[in-house]
């Protein structure tokens, strides 16, 4: 096995259990083994010859190895695999979903940069690194024979595999099959009998569908009964329509994407709600300022924004960006009404973002007060000290 030594001065964070070593941390002398390629895999000592773990190796990444395993008879091999994949899905049985949902969350799987998400019976894969890449037969190995699955797909269109040296694409990994399929997103009460969507996984934003989410559409069903609801950057529409199964007197959904607002209304047909649904294919940006200068006044605002930050140089820029958006849902919304709203930018911590929602309320010259803040749903485990895991934010207030 080829090996990897630290540096002596670095942080203790690999060793407290983080799985990321980054390349100023190993040491460029004799210590290190050049021999490595690409993908190999390599056991990481501290300085003092310590074993750390064993992880995939790439020296093209700033990132140069990832950690699989800290225990040091553990073989990683096709049975390794098999197992964290049905490790993985035990866990998620065990703590509620059947159907749909994370299957792999990378790190928090300890699989790193590996997504899997699992729709009924078809599966999209994402090999974000090279080390998980070289590994993919091992993985729709695995696939076949613990679920005996519909289709597996493949969508690797991401930009992030260009840092790792490797050539964006995406296609099947699984015989042929019709790409757009059809899942149906179960009430968690039991007692409603769920909601269809139609899910592009072949060319849907990332892997088709957002299933982290789900629990948090379920977390609307009280504050929408009875109510007029207004959803700003809605892609597929599964909050509008969410919202309208659980008994909102009319939705509008809106989108700058006219691929999504077809779906919008695809699914809302799907579902018999299109006479409460409504979408328009408009920049929301612009739309909310001129609806909030027409005082217009929802029950709900739903606000459920892109990524306003990719990198830490971008953080007060996606602080501006969330409080101008948040402070124009927060005047649509009708006194004693909710505003609804999230951000997926891991950089913004979870008290920064409730810190813009109420100076966007102060602003607003509104009081709030908080009903609900989640992060994603519980099939992407959030892990301690890894601030990549806990990306999600999710809030609802009540505006006075």
């Amino acid at each position: 096995m080829k090996s990897i030594v630290l540096n002596k001065n670095i942080s203790r964070r690999v060793e407290s259990g983080h799985p990321w070593i980054f390349a100023n941390e190993i040491n460029s002398g004799k210590e290190k083994d050049t021999a490595a390629a690409p993908g190999e895999i390599v056991d990481v000592y501290s300085f003092d010859k310590i074993f750390i773990g064993r992880g995939y190796y790439n020296p093209q990444s700033q990132i140069s190895v990832r950690l699989l395993t800290r225990d040091k008879t553990e073989t990683i091999n096709d049975a390794f695999f098999y197992k964290k994949i049905k490790d993985a899905w035990a866990y998620r049985q065990k703590i509620g979903y059947a159907e749909n949902c994370r299957l792999i969350f990378g790190e928090a799987d300890d699989i790193p940069q590996l997504i899997i998400d699992k729709f009924n019976d078809y599966f999209v894969i994402q090999t974000l690194a090279l080390g998980i890449d070289v590994w993919k037969p091992s993985i729709v190995k695995a696939l076949n024979e613990i679920f005996t699955p519909k289709g597996i797909y493949e969508r690797n269109d991401v930009p992030v595999r260009e840092l790792e040296g490797m050539e964006q694409h995406k296609g099947f990994l699984s015989a042929e099959f019709n790409t757009d399929i059809i899942i149906n997103e179960k009430s968690f009460d039991d007692k409603t009998s769920g909601i269809k969507m139609h899910i592009d996984i072949a060319n849907g934003q990332k892997t088709g569908y957002f299933l982290d989410q789900q629990d948090n559409r379920f977390a609307i069903r009280h504050i929408v009964k009875n109510a007029d609801v207004l959803g700003a950057f809605c892609y597929t529409g599964s909050f509008e329509i969410s919202a309208a199964h659980y008994g909102a007197k009319s939705v509008l959904g809106l989108d700058i994407s006219q691929s999504a607002i077809d779906m919008c209304n695809k699914n809302a047909l799907l579902n018999g709600l299109e006479n409460i649904c409504t979408f328009q294919c408009v920049n929301a940006f612009d739309v909310l300022k001129t609806l909030s200068k027409e005082e217009k006044r929802w029950d709900v605002v739903m606000l459920d924004p892109p990524s306003f930050a990719k990198s830490r140089s971008s953080i007060e820029k996606a602080v501006a960006g969330y409080k101008e958006i948040n402070l124009r849902g927060i005047k649509l919304v009708k006194p004693g009404g909710f505003l609804v709203t999230s951000s997926c930018t891991n950089l913004v911590q979870p008290s920064l973002f409730y810190d813009i929602i109420l100076m966007a309320a102060k602003d607003a010259k509104r009081r709030i007060r908080q009903v609900v803040f989640n992060a994603q749903s519980a099939d992407h485990p959030i892990i301690s000290g890894q601030e990549n895991t806990h990306y999600l934010k999710f809030l609802i207030v009540q505006v006075m």
